[in-house]
């Protein structure tokens, strides 16, 4: 799950915040990384347990309906919901349950906000559809979680707030996670049953050494790479720049530096994207220029053995 997106994420973050403070040491830095990874995918857990959470209430809820309906001779009511296919899978679910063990993981402390989703989600119009629609198949139930999830669980300003109240590392990987949750949703097959396999911590075997490795590069080598920031953009004023805008610059060149098979053009691009998050407005057009710049001045002396698409002659009419 983990991928080179959410590290350089943690690295410009983490980067910034080892310049900020006095005590540099090495060894903890790189610790205070790996954990801040590790946090995410425990965030990434923890929404899915979410869905858990919510349908046990809607089992609940259920429950206790059917024992209304039957004392008053009602009829009986859909169990859709609090028995989606789905979500059972997930309840059942082997490596999602050795998570929960291991972490003593829980929603009960916060279950008034678990019947508030339960509430906003049976109150919806996309719920009604849900629960009137013929189709009741696994594929119906799981595309019916992905709505609920895109609907209520994303851009949900009071779940951000008790999640930033729980972890300070939380608050800028809930974005991120909740593209992984989606994704996995989609995986879930029927036939998996507790099988079913979530995303695994990374992506790759190697992401994990590309994090330490690009984070003790970037502050192992801040001297040589800010020269070679000063070399190759003697035209640019550095005033300027964003403090953020240097550090986030420094951590490119590592990566170019240090990363032959990564394509100068995708670092490049991936940085000028963490300039227009984590800098000022104008960093994005400033960071991309200057970013350029040392690419080509990295790539003539030699230094690395890349290519980047000739420059984009302006011509006057």
């Amino acid at each position: 799950m983990i991928n080179r997106d959410l590290i350089r994420r943690k690295i410009v973050q983490l980067t910034y915040a080892y310049y900020q403070n006095g005590n540099h040491n090495m060894d903890n830095a790189e610790k205070e990384l790996l954990f801040s990874l590790s946090k995410a995918y425990d965030l990434y857990n923890y929404m899915l347990q979410l869905i858990v959470a919510v349908t046990k209430e809607a089992r609940k809820r259920y429950d206790v309906e059917l024992a209304r309906a039957q004392r008053e001779g009602a009829e009986a009511l859909s169990q859709k919901f609090a028995f989606n296919r789905l979500a059972v899978q997930l309840e059942e679910n082997k490596m999602l349950g050795d998570w929960i063990d291991a972490k003593h993981s829980s929603w009960d402390d916060d279950i008034e906000f678990v019947r508030k989703l339960y509430t906003n989600i049976t109150a919806s119009e996309a719920f009604q559809e849900y629960m009137a629609s013929e189709e009741d198949n696994y594929e119906a139930d799981r595309e019916a979680w992905r709505k609920f999830y895109k609907n209520f669980v994303m851009n949900n300003e009071e779940l951000d707030a008790l999640l930033e109240e729980k972890s300070l590392y939380w608050n800028d990987d809930k974005e991120v996670v909740d593209t992984f949750v989606l994704k996995t949703i989609k995986r879930f097959e029927q036939e998996n049953k507790a099988d079913q396999e979530l995303l695994p911590e990374y992506k790759d075997l190697e992401d994990r050494d590309f994090a330490r490795k690009l984070f003790r590069s970037t502050i192992l080598n801040c001297d040589q790479y800010q020269r070679y920031m000063s070399d190759a953009s003697r035209n640019w004023d550095f005033s300027r720049l964003a403090y953020m805008d240097v550090v986030i610059m420094q951590i490119a060149i590592a990566e170019m530096v240090n990363f032959p098979n990564i394509p100068a053009s995708v670092t490049i691009n991936e940085y000028v994207d963490l300039a227009k998050v984590y800098s000022t407005p104008r960093s994005g057009g400033y960071v991309n220029g200057m970013l350029d710049n040392i690419g080509r001045f990295l790539i003539d002396r030699g230094i690395i053995a890349k290519e980047l698409p000739p420059r984009k002659e302006h011509h006057r009419r």
